[in-house]
């Protein structure tokens, strides 16, 4: 579990699918420690689809509960210190 709160720290808000094949863990597993991180309240998710060169794409969409990634020139300096 620590590696996909890792990967999420340093990626923000990503797809089952992409902790998947960034961290090498299968995507079952991703899917039951996301369910586990979230009943802990360490992560958010959400079921997301959305379409790229008009293929569905459906997964479950997670990010760090209470951290706001630093993503340049998004958002003012004011919110990016996180607490």
């Amino acid at each position: 579990m620590n590696e996909i709160l890792q990967y999420l720290k340093m990626q923000g808000d990503r797809l089952d699918s992409e902790i998947a094949v960034a961290t090498g863990i299968s995507l079952a597993k991703v899917r039951i420690q996301i369910l586990e991180l979230a009943a802990k309240g360490e992560v958010m998710s959400c079921l997301s689809t959305r379409f790229e060169k008009g293929k569905k794409i459906e997964g479950v969409r997670c990010r760090l509960v209470g951290y706001v990634h630093p993503a340049p020139g998004s958002r003012p300096k004011a919110l990016l210190k996180s607490p």
